[in-house]
Protein backbone atom coordinates (compact mmCIF):
# COMPACT_ATOMS: atom_id res chain seq x y z
CA UNK A 1 0.00 0.00 0.00
CA UNK A 2 1.41 3.04 -1.20
CA UNK A 3 1.36 6.26 1.06
CA UNK A 4 2.94 8.69 -1.24
CA UNK A 5 0.37 10.74 -3.43
CA UNK A 6 0.70 10.45 -7.31
CA UNK A 7 2.58 13.52 -9.30
CA UNK A 8 0.41 16.63 -9.59
CA UNK A 9 -1.60 16.68 -12.97
CA UNK A 10 -0.82 18.61 -16.25
CA UNK A 11 -4.22 20.30 -17.32
CA UNK A 12 -6.13 19.60 -20.70
CA UNK A 13 -8.18 22.57 -21.27
CA UNK A 14 -11.40 20.77 -19.63
CA UNK A 15 -12.39 24.55 -18.78
CA UNK A 16 -11.37 26.44 -21.79
CA UNK A 17 -13.16 29.57 -22.34
CA UNK A 18 -14.94 28.87 -19.38
CA UNK A 19 -14.97 31.51 -16.11
CA UNK A 20 -15.67 30.16 -12.78
CA UNK A 21 -16.51 31.67 -9.01
CA UNK A 22 -14.92 30.10 -6.00
CA UNK A 23 -15.93 30.98 -2.61
CA UNK A 24 -13.35 30.38 0.49
CA UNK A 25 -10.61 29.85 -1.61
CA UNK A 26 -8.30 31.85 0.56
CA UNK A 27 -5.18 30.34 2.50
CA UNK A 28 -4.52 26.27 1.67
CA UNK A 29 -7.60 24.34 1.23
CA UNK A 30 -10.21 22.68 -1.39
CA UNK A 31 -10.89 26.20 -2.65
CA UNK A 32 -7.26 27.33 -3.40
CA UNK A 33 -6.79 24.21 -4.98
CA UNK A 34 -10.03 24.36 -6.73
CA UNK A 35 -9.26 28.02 -8.51
CA UNK A 36 -5.75 26.72 -9.44
CA UNK A 37 -7.11 23.92 -10.91
CA UNK A 38 -9.37 25.34 -12.52
CA UNK A 39 -6.90 28.42 -13.94
CA UNK A 40 -4.90 25.58 -15.19
CA UNK A 41 -7.80 24.11 -17.11
CA UNK A 42 -8.08 27.05 -19.29
CA UNK A 43 -11.04 29.18 -17.14
CA UNK A 44 -10.49 32.74 -16.31
CA UNK A 45 -11.81 32.61 -12.26
CA UNK A 46 -13.11 35.10 -9.44
CA UNK A 47 -11.89 34.18 -5.98
CA UNK A 48 -14.05 35.07 -2.81
CA UNK A 49 -13.44 34.53 0.93
CA UNK A 50 -14.02 36.87 3.84
CA UNK A 51 -10.55 37.33 5.18
CA UNK A 52 -9.24 39.99 2.38
CA UNK A 53 -5.58 39.92 3.16
CA UNK A 54 -5.29 36.07 2.92
CA UNK A 55 -7.58 36.86 -0.71
CA UNK A 56 -4.98 39.31 -1.76
CA UNK A 57 -1.98 36.76 -1.10
CA UNK A 58 -4.24 33.67 -2.68
CA UNK A 59 -4.09 35.68 -5.71
CA UNK A 60 -0.70 36.71 -5.58
CA UNK A 61 0.19 32.66 -5.31
CA UNK A 62 -2.28 31.44 -7.78
CA UNK A 63 -0.25 34.45 -10.25
CA UNK A 64 2.52 33.27 -9.28
CA UNK A 65 2.06 29.70 -10.09
CA UNK A 66 -0.25 29.41 -13.10
CA UNK A 67 1.13 32.83 -15.14
CA UNK A 68 -3.17 34.18 -14.94
CA UNK A 69 -4.15 36.27 -11.79
CA UNK A 70 -7.60 35.76 -10.80
CA UNK A 71 -10.12 38.47 -10.25
CA UNK A 72 -10.78 39.10 -6.17
CA UNK A 73 -13.93 39.81 -4.26
CA UNK A 74 -14.28 39.80 -0.39
CA UNK A 75 -17.50 38.47 0.58
CA UNK A 76 -19.26 36.77 3.30
CA UNK A 77 -21.52 34.01 2.19
CA UNK A 78 -23.62 34.77 5.26
CA UNK A 79 -24.75 38.73 3.86
CA UNK A 80 -27.45 38.00 0.81
CA UNK A 81 -26.12 42.04 -0.13
CA UNK A 82 -22.60 40.70 -0.35
CA UNK A 83 -23.51 37.54 -2.44
CA UNK A 84 -25.01 40.01 -4.95
CA UNK A 85 -22.12 42.42 -4.51
CA UNK A 86 -20.32 39.53 -5.49
CA UNK A 87 -22.44 37.92 -8.41
CA UNK A 88 -22.54 41.55 -10.01
CA UNK A 89 -18.20 41.77 -9.93
CA UNK A 90 -17.88 38.83 -11.82
CA UNK A 91 -20.74 39.56 -14.38
CA UNK A 92 -18.74 42.92 -14.62
CA UNK A 93 -15.36 41.07 -14.90
CA UNK A 94 -17.00 38.08 -16.96
CA UNK A 95 -19.95 39.12 -18.86
CA UNK A 96 -21.18 35.51 -17.81
CA UNK A 97 -20.67 33.02 -14.95
CA UNK A 98 -20.11 29.16 -16.39
CA UNK A 99 -19.11 27.39 -12.81
CA UNK A 100 -19.42 28.56 -9.36
CA UNK A 101 -17.71 26.14 -6.90
CA UNK A 102 -19.34 26.53 -3.62
CA UNK A 103 -16.72 25.59 -0.89
CA UNK A 104 -17.32 28.09 2.27
CA UNK A 105 -17.90 26.41 5.17
CA UNK A 106 -16.99 26.31 8.60
CA UNK A 107 -16.44 23.43 11.37
CA UNK A 108 -15.56 23.26 15.03
CA UNK A 109 -15.97 20.52 17.58
CA UNK A 110 -18.44 20.65 20.19
CA UNK A 111 -20.40 17.67 22.08
CA UNK A 112 -23.94 18.08 21.22
CA UNK A 113 -24.62 18.38 24.88
CA UNK A 114 -22.50 21.26 24.92
CA UNK A 115 -22.70 22.83 22.01
CA UNK A 116 -24.64 26.44 22.18
CA UNK A 117 -26.83 27.94 19.70
CA UNK A 118 -24.09 30.04 18.62
CA UNK A 119 -21.86 27.72 17.89
CA UNK A 120 -24.63 25.54 15.78
CA UNK A 121 -25.93 28.83 14.24
CA UNK A 122 -22.51 29.87 12.82
CA UNK A 123 -21.81 26.65 11.54
CA UNK A 124 -25.25 25.93 9.47
CA UNK A 125 -25.10 29.41 8.16
CA UNK A 126 -21.79 29.29 7.09
CA UNK A 127 -22.04 26.06 5.44
CA UNK A 128 -25.27 25.40 4.61
CA UNK A 129 -27.38 28.95 4.72
CA UNK A 130 -24.30 30.39 2.48
CA UNK A 131 -24.08 27.36 -0.17
CA UNK A 132 -28.25 28.22 -0.82
CA UNK A 133 -27.71 32.05 -1.19
CA UNK A 134 -24.98 31.45 -3.77
CA UNK A 135 -26.97 28.30 -5.37
CA UNK A 136 -29.83 30.76 -5.69
CA UNK A 137 -27.96 33.78 -6.80
CA UNK A 138 -26.52 31.37 -9.76
CA UNK A 139 -29.34 29.66 -10.63
CA UNK A 140 -31.04 32.97 -10.74
CA UNK A 141 -28.11 33.98 -13.41
CA UNK A 142 -27.95 30.95 -14.67
CA UNK A 143 -30.79 29.77 -15.99
CA UNK A 144 -31.85 33.07 -18.17
CA UNK A 145 -28.50 32.26 -20.06
CA UNK A 146 -29.89 27.99 -20.44
CA UNK A 147 -26.46 26.63 -19.17
CA UNK A 148 -24.50 26.30 -15.93
CA UNK A 149 -22.90 23.90 -13.78
CA UNK A 150 -22.34 24.32 -9.62
CA UNK A 151 -20.30 22.47 -7.79
CA UNK A 152 -20.80 22.30 -3.45
CA UNK A 153 -18.67 20.89 -1.21
CA UNK A 154 -20.17 18.76 1.22
CA UNK A 155 -18.39 15.73 3.16
CA UNK A 156 -18.89 12.66 3.61
CA UNK A 157 -20.12 13.39 7.17
CA UNK A 158 -22.93 14.21 5.54
CA UNK A 159 -23.86 9.89 5.56
CA UNK A 160 -21.58 9.15 8.24
CA UNK A 161 -20.80 9.87 12.03
CA UNK A 162 -18.41 11.42 14.21
CA UNK A 163 -18.38 12.43 17.88
CA UNK A 164 -18.39 16.40 18.03
CA UNK A 165 -19.61 17.10 14.72
CA UNK A 166 -23.58 17.17 15.12
CA UNK A 167 -23.50 20.74 13.30
CA UNK A 168 -21.27 20.23 10.35
CA UNK A 169 -22.55 16.87 9.36
CA UNK A 170 -25.91 18.17 9.48
CA UNK A 171 -24.92 21.48 7.33
CA UNK A 172 -22.93 19.17 5.10
CA UNK A 173 -26.01 16.56 4.44
CA UNK A 174 -28.17 19.79 3.96
CA UNK A 175 -25.70 20.85 1.64
CA UNK A 176 -26.38 17.41 -0.13
CA UNK A 177 -30.37 17.53 -0.29
CA UNK A 178 -30.02 21.07 -1.43
CA UNK A 179 -28.06 19.77 -4.15
CA UNK A 180 -30.18 17.23 -5.67
CA UNK A 181 -33.60 19.37 -5.09
CA UNK A 182 -31.87 22.42 -6.66
CA UNK A 183 -30.03 19.72 -9.82
CA UNK A 184 -34.27 19.50 -10.47
CA UNK A 185 -35.15 23.51 -10.35
CA UNK A 186 -31.79 23.69 -13.02
CA UNK A 187 -32.26 20.41 -15.35
CA UNK A 188 -35.20 22.14 -17.61
CA UNK A 189 -33.08 25.53 -18.37
CA UNK A 190 -29.87 23.33 -18.65
CA UNK A 191 -28.09 24.20 -15.19
CA UNK A 192 -26.36 21.03 -13.39
CA UNK A 193 -26.04 20.59 -9.60
CA UNK A 194 -23.53 18.46 -7.95
CA UNK A 195 -21.76 17.92 -5.48
CA UNK A 196 -18.10 16.41 -3.95
CA UNK A 197 -18.01 14.69 -0.46
CA UNK A 198 -14.38 14.30 0.34
CA UNK A 199 -13.56 12.05 3.40
CA UNK A 200 -9.98 13.61 4.54
CA UNK A 201 -8.28 16.13 2.85
CA UNK A 202 -5.33 17.89 4.83
CA UNK A 203 -4.12 21.36 4.91
CA UNK A 204 -2.58 23.50 7.70
CA UNK A 205 -5.52 25.21 8.46
CA UNK A 206 -7.31 22.15 9.23
CA UNK A 207 -4.09 20.66 11.30
CA UNK A 208 -4.10 23.37 13.21
CA UNK A 209 -7.29 23.23 14.47
CA UNK A 210 -7.04 18.99 14.63
CA UNK A 211 -5.55 16.74 17.03
CA UNK A 212 -2.32 14.22 15.33
CA UNK A 213 -4.14 11.84 17.13
CA UNK A 214 -7.56 12.46 15.75
CA UNK A 215 -5.85 12.77 12.08
CA UNK A 216 -4.05 9.36 12.61
CA UNK A 217 -7.09 8.06 13.25
CA UNK A 218 -8.95 9.07 10.59
CA UNK A 219 -5.98 8.64 8.19
CA UNK A 220 -5.81 4.84 9.18
CA UNK A 221 -9.45 4.74 8.18
CA UNK A 222 -8.42 5.79 4.71
CA UNK A 223 -7.65 2.95 1.79
CA UNK A 224 -4.30 4.29 1.09
CA UNK A 225 -3.39 5.14 4.25
CA UNK A 226 -2.71 8.81 3.82
CA UNK A 227 -5.19 11.93 3.78
CA UNK A 228 -6.07 13.25 0.04
CA UNK A 229 -4.13 16.05 -1.52
CA UNK A 230 -6.42 19.40 -1.99
CA UNK A 231 -6.05 18.94 -5.45
CA UNK A 232 -7.09 15.71 -5.43
CA UNK A 233 -10.63 16.57 -4.44
CA UNK A 234 -10.15 19.32 -6.23
CA UNK A 235 -9.40 17.17 -9.79
CA UNK A 236 -13.06 15.76 -9.32
CA UNK A 237 -14.46 19.43 -8.65
CA UNK A 238 -13.37 20.52 -12.29
CA UNK A 239 -14.30 17.14 -14.11
CA UNK A 240 -18.20 17.94 -12.86
CA UNK A 241 -17.25 21.61 -13.81
CA UNK A 242 -16.45 20.87 -17.35
CA UNK A 243 -18.57 19.30 -20.30
CA UNK A 244 -17.38 15.80 -19.49
CA UNK A 245 -19.89 15.69 -17.04
CA UNK A 246 -22.58 16.68 -19.23
CA UNK A 247 -25.28 14.20 -18.24
CA UNK A 248 -24.67 14.14 -14.39
CA UNK A 249 -26.78 16.38 -11.75
CA UNK A 250 -28.17 15.76 -8.43
CA UNK A 251 -25.02 13.79 -7.54
CA UNK A 252 -22.95 13.71 -4.55
CA UNK A 253 -19.66 12.14 -5.30
CA UNK A 254 -17.37 11.03 -2.52
CA UNK A 255 -13.75 11.46 -3.33
CA UNK A 256 -12.44 9.17 -0.63
CA UNK A 257 -10.34 6.59 0.11
CA UNK A 258 -11.86 5.15 3.01
CA UNK A 259 -12.22 0.98 3.93
CA UNK A 260 -15.79 -0.43 2.39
Amino acid sequence: MSKIAPDYPAGHDLLSAKTVVVTAAAGTGIGYAAARRCTEEGARVLISDLHERRLAEAADNLARETGRRPVTWVCDVTDEDQVQALWRTAEDAFGDVDVVINNAGLGGTASLMEMTDEQWNCVIDVTLNGTFRMTRAALRHMTERGRGAIVNNASVLGWRAQAGQAHYAAAKAGVMALTRCAAIDGAEFGVRVNAVAPSLALHPFLAKVTTEDLLEELRAQEAFGRSAETWEIANVMVFLASDLASYMTGEVVSVSGQHP
